[in-house]
């Protein structure tokens, strides 16, 4: 959708003069088939990286652990002790990638989601709890 916005924004100055700025058309194609074509796939086996105009695949042997930096993409340290880039994939990604990727990568959102569930039951139950005391108490006072 954004590459036919910035087909939509260049035909502007590309009709306006075609001799200087029709080289501009050639930008939303270019960016279509980069976004159609870089992917990090995690597969049993192990990831699958899609670049411009390469493809490599490292089996999960080869990986010793990931590397989050603050801006880019995330990166593969190997056992070797060289890094690769893993396009597309951020620290927001994370959890698919610990999904995806069978129990090898860990999910450090998963034990915040599960404290947060626990706490949440926790309060459940006092709220019924409590309720069931106050009806309880309510019964006996009718009673007298």
């Amino acid at each position: 959708m954004a590459c036919f916005l910035l087909l939509f924004c260049i035909s502007f100055p590309v009709l306006g003069w075609p001799e200087v700025f029709g080289w501009m058309l050639v930008i939303p194609f270019l960016i279509g088939a980069w976004v159609l074509r870089v992917r990090t796939t995690v597969t049993p086996e192990g990831l699958e990286l899609r670049r411009p105009f390469s493809s490599v695949s490292i089996s999960w042997d080869q990986i010793k652990g990931f590397n989050f930096p603050k801006r880019g993409w995330a990166k593969a340290d190997l056992v070797d002790g060289s890094q690769v880039s893993l396009p597309v994939v951020t620290f927001g990604r994370l959890p698919q990638l610990a999904s995806a990727s069978g129990g090898r990568v860990t999910d450090p959102y998963a034990a915040a989601r599960a404290a947060a569930s626990e706490e949440t039951r926790e309060e459940t139950e006092e709220r019924e709890e409590t309720a069931t005391e106050s009806a309880g108490t309510n019964a006996e006072s009718d009673t007298d």
